[in-house]
Parts: structure tokens; C-alpha cells; sequence
């Protein structure tokens, strides 16, 4: 029961870091809350519940979107990447080294969706220019204020990718 109404939960499938996930949630359930809670997926933040911080993002089908926006209904059976998706056994994903190295990460709030609103970012613009990097990152809020290390990771990571190539 949620605020007296009965809620009944669905077995639903979602396409997450790369393998089929099942869960059991009512359809209309938050993305973060069963990301969270349901799945233990803890490396999505709940910030401002509202879409406004940048906390919570994912990609979904390869895009930034805010998990605290969605239901988790409306993405199944969609493509969602968390930042527990990005490393792999072996490495961090390049985007990740470039925020380690350039002491990007202070106390680590907002990381998670600094990194995947980076990795859309250059999925669709893999030299990016500054004005695409401002606004790519425009709407994620950094309470520590590391901004300047925060766009210095990303044009590493820029380099790392393309040195990739």
C-alpha cells in the first residue's frame, strides 16, 4: 500500500548494463528508487528529486536522462546504463580514468552523473568543443565546486576515446 492505495507490483525486464534484469515493481515506481532499493544499484544519487541536479542520471538508449523523472515502466525493455555498467573487470571505462586522473571527484556526489552525461556527450560529439561541454554539463550541480577539474576531465576523456580509436 502506498499512501492508501493498493500498488501492485510487475515483473518487468530491463535491458541494463549490457544483461537482461528482471525486477518486481509497480510500473509507476520512480527509475532511482528501484535502481536503489530494489536492484542495490547504489552508484545512481538521489539529489533533488526533481530533475534539476544531475544526480541521478543514466543513460537511457545512450542518452542522459534523469532518473528520478522516469517510472521505471517507462524504460522497460529499453537500453539503460548505470554507472556501475561503464568498467570493466579489467579497466575503468576511459571516461572514469579521465575523472581520476584530473581529480575531478571530491566527495563524489555528483560523479556518477558528471561521467555518464560525459559519456553521451561523446557518443554524439567526440571533440567536443567547450560550448558543448558547458552544455552537456549545464544542469549538474557539483557541491564542491571542482568545475574547472570537471571540464578538464572531460576534454581528457575526449583524448583517451580518441586515442582509442
Amino acid at each position: 500500500m502506498v499512501d492508501g492505495e493498493n500498488v501492485v507490483a510487475t515483473r518487468l525486464v530491463l535491458h541494463l548494463n549490457g544483461r537482461e534484469t528482471a525486477c518486481e515493481a509497480a510500473p509507476d515506481r520512480p527509475l532511482l528508487g528501484v535502481l536503489r532499493e530494489a536492484l542495490q544499484l547504489t552508484g545512481t544519487k538521489y539529489g533533488c528529486g526533481e530533475g534539476q541536479c544531475g544526480a541521478c542520471t543514466v543513460l537511457l538508449d545512450g542518452r542522459a536522462v534523469r532518473s528520478c523523472t522516469l517510472t521505471v515502466g517507462e524504460v522497460a525493455g529499453r537500453t539503460l546504463t548505470t554507472i556501475e555498467g561503464l568498467a570493466s573487470a579489467e579497466a575503468l571505462h576511459p571516461v572514469q580514468q579521465a575523472f581520476l586522473d584530473t581529480e575531478a571527484l571530491q566527495c563524489g556526489y555528483c560523479t556518477a552523473g558528471m561521467i555518464l552525461a560525459t559519456v553521451a556527450l561523446l557518443q554524439e560529439h567526440p571533440q567536443p568543443t567547450e560550448a558543448q561541454i558547458l552544455e552537456a554539463l549545464d544542469s549538474h550541480l557539483c557541491r564542491c565546486g571542482t568545475y574547472h577539474r570537471i571540464l578538464r576531465a572531460v576534454r581528457r576523456a575526449a583524448e583517451l576515446l580518441g586515442a582509442a580509436r
